[in-house]
């Protein structure tokens, strides 16, 4: 496996400052924000630097029971050779549920939410990832997430199950040790116990990031500095294995540049302890050829009735799933909520400019009877039009500037802005009015 060294996750709001950033080997990109015909000049600038750029997707949902959409697995690809990629990476998660093998609506979390750990659920990983594996021209690796609930009935810890699913398919590891420690405070899982029982040698590369902690929830927020418990965890990796890249992962709230490197010389001085730590390494284990088992139909069927039940609990307000804890699950849904309130502000930035402090408020109790069926930038148009239709908006420049942004963004095209045109669209709402 490639040496990536150390790097930072890349994001427009720092690209000034990581450029000027030292030691940065490497840099990682959200793979669905950037366009391969239009890459931002501050990555095309590190390229030609000779930082290595690897593309994170986040929205294939390689856990879920569909298989991989080809639209998606292509749009991965296209990223990868753009930007020179040595290998992309991904989550195992489920993002999406419902349609065709429920006989019912799609669903989307907006979220990474975890797989549970059965052997149906891994035979179907299993072949996802390998659906993947042939349609990316470069390496793929998978990242563990982070989890505010647990599945009943799980029959695997997560080193086992991420031991199966690299031997079963050769897929690379993404270890993030922020999620570890996550888990650690939600679930009261062991990471010295799930680092013992993973597959070393897998490892593409180390997620490090920050969170905070309420009532007793550790939330993965990446919008915090990186506390001194994940950095110990990956102190304890760094003493089992030198894994080939770790890498700082910061979304929002982003501090000062000099903060940013102290969080970096943190990073690295873990790892030196971590290695000051390490025994001799034992052999690594002989590969074993990937198993070809399948999933069938009906393992799909169960696995996605299961994933629609929980997804219609978290964001439509269904019953709870037998076996679920309600309160954790009330926690996660409002998370997601909140979330989603926070995402469509930023893809639709005019939305809480026009509705100033309403804005949250009436998004969270829109989200509680629309669930999101279609991504972000649909949502915020749903939004926008349950507000107009709603005749909640007393003022009445705010409602004509919020129909108009949604009449400009809601048709195949911009509307246009000549004269005559925009006579006619006037003559014609008058006379349908009539």
């Amino acid at each position: 496996m490639e040496r990536l060294g150390t790097g930072i996750g890349w994001r427009p709001e720092i690209a000034d400052a990581v450029e000027r950033m030292p030691g940065i080997d490497w840099v990682e990109v959200v793979a669905e924000n950037v366009c391969p015909g239009h890459l931002p000049e501050s990555l095309l600038r590190l390229r030609e630097r000779g930082v290595t750029v690897v593309p994170h997707g986040v929205s294939l949902g390689l856990g879920g029971a569909d298989r991989p959409d080809e639209g998606r697995l292509a749009a991965l690809a296209e990223r990868a050779e753009a930007l020179g990629s040595p290998l992309v990476t991904e989550h195992i998660a489920f993002v999406r549920a419902g349609g065709p093998l429920t006989a019912s609506p799609r669903l989307e979390a907006g979220h990474l939410l975890p797989v549970p750990r059965t052997r149906d659920a891994l035979d179907v990983l299993c072949e996802n990832v390998r659906i993947a594996q042939e349609a990316l021209p470069v390496p793929l690796a998978v990242e563990n997430i982070a989890a505010l609930i647990s599945w009943p009935g799980e029959e695997m810890t997560e080193g086992q199950f991420l031991y199966e699913l690299a031997d079963r398919t050769g897929v690379r590891l993404l270890i993030d040790v922020a999620n570890l420690h996550t888990n650690h405070v939600n679930r009261g899982e062991d990471p010295a116990a799930a680092l013992a029982e993973l597959p070393l040698e897998a490892i593409a590369y180390v997620h490090v990031a920050g969170g905070f902690e309420r009532d007793g929830v550790w939330h993965d927020s990446h919008a915090h500095p990186v506390p001194r418990p994940v950095l110990d965890i990956l102190t304890d990796l760094a003493s089992r294995v030198s894994p080939p890249g770790v890498l700082l992962e910061r979304d929002e709230n982003f501090p000062e540049p000099a903060e940013l490197e102290g969080e970096l010389e943190a990073i690295r001085e873990a790892l030196e302890k971590g290695g000051a730590q390490a025994t001799t390494p034992a052999a690594p284990a002989a590969p074993v050829p990937p198993t070809t088992t399948a999933a069938d139909d009906a393992n799909r069927q169960r696995l996605a009735l299961a994933q629609t039940a929980l997804l219609s609990a978290l964001v439509a307000g269904t019953p709870v799933p037998e076996g679920f804890d309600r309160v954790r699950l009330g926690v996660q849904a409002r998370a997601l909520a909140g979330k989603r309130a926070d995402v469509v502000a930023k893809v639709a930035p005019e939305l809480p400019e026009l509705l100033g402090a309403d804005y949250r408020s009436a998004f969270l109790t829109y989200a509680q009877g629309h669930p999101m069926t279609d991504g972000y930038r649909r949502d915020a148009l749903n939004f926008a039009e349950h507000m107009l239709l709603a005749g909640r908006l007393e003022d009445a420049g705010v409602r004509r500037e919020l129909r108009e942004w949604w009449l400009e963004r809601s048709g195949p095209a911009p509307r246009s802005q000549r004269p005559a045109v925009r006579l006619a669209r006037a003559t014609r709402r008058v006379l349908l009015r009539r």
